[in-house]
């Protein structure tokens, strides 16, 4: 997830995507996202088994800015919000 100007990123982990994306939009949760207003989801992964997904999230997490924007704008060139098509 990202902030709206795109300067703050978020890397985490759900079982509903959908409704974890909404919370962060209703600031629900008053932590870094709230803290931040990080509510645009631009990118995002699915998988199968919840152990891959958490693997996959401490990865990430470890990544530096760069990466991460080049894995964003591998997929999402112009920072859409993707849940906007929900």
């Amino acid at each position: 997830m990202a902030s709206k100007n795109n300067k703050v990123l978020y890397v985490g982990f759900t079982n509903n995507i959908i409704r974890r994306t909404k919370e962060h939009k209703d600031r629900i949760n008053k932590g870094f996202t709230y803290r931040y207003n990080v509510d645009k989801l631009v990118y995002y992964e699915v998988f199968g088994y919840v152990e891959d997904a958490i693997l996959r999230e401490k990865r990430l997490k470890k990544w530096n800015r760069e990466w991460k924007i080049q894995l964003i704008e591998e997929n999402n060139p112009i920072w859409d919000d993707l849940s906007l098509d929900w």
